[in-house]
This record gives C-alpha cells, sequence and structure tokens, in this order.
C-alpha cells in the first residue's frame, strides 16, 4: 500500500517538492545557528557592552535599595533588526 503513495507521490512531482523544502530548512537552520552563535561570540567579547541597554529611552528607575530597569528602546531595535532580518530569509 505504501509503495503506491510513495508512487503517486513521486509521479506528481510531490516528492521533489517535499526534498526540496526539507533541503531549504536544513539551510535556514543552519545559518540560523551560525548567526545566533556570531551574536553570542559578539556579545561575549563585550562588542554591545558599551551601548546594549544604555540607550536614550531606556527606563532606569533607583531609589534606597530599589532599583528597576526596562531598556524599552533596545528591545524596540532589537526586534526591528530580527523583523528584518526574518523578512530577508523568507524572501
Amino acid at each position: 500500500m505504501t509503495t503506491n503513495c510513495r508512487k503517486g507521490a513521486l509521479a506528481t512531482g510531490g516528492g521533489a517538492r517535499q526534498i526540496k523544502r526539507m533541503n531549504d530548512l536544513g539551510k535556514m537552520l543552519v545559518l540560523l545557528g551560525l548567526l545566533l552563535a556570531l551574536i553570542g561570540a559578539l556579545l561575549w567579547s563585550g562588542i554591545g557592552k558599551s551601548w546594549m541597554g544604555r540607550l536614550p529611552g531606556d527606563i532606569h528607575y533607583s531609589r534606597d535599595g530599589f532599583q528597576f530597569y526596562f531598556p524599552i528602546t533596545t528591545c524596540l531595535l532589537l526586534s526591528a533588526a530580527l523583523t528584518l532580518l526574518w523578512w530577508l530569509f523568507r524572501r
């Protein structure tokens, strides 16, 4: 029974499309992993230490024994960069 399904899928080209889709997924996962490793290495080396989380618009409030910190501008900047990357990879 399964051989008929396989023959039918290959005859209609469904198998070739599925293989291409899996190859594209593999390439995307490898590129995403390399990008994540590169970003991690840059942050680990201290590249983003001077500005990451200290942009104008980041909220920092401190009082006697209490500190509140919310990097809203940094979050918006990272979100825009990741959205742009996601859009480029989807094309």
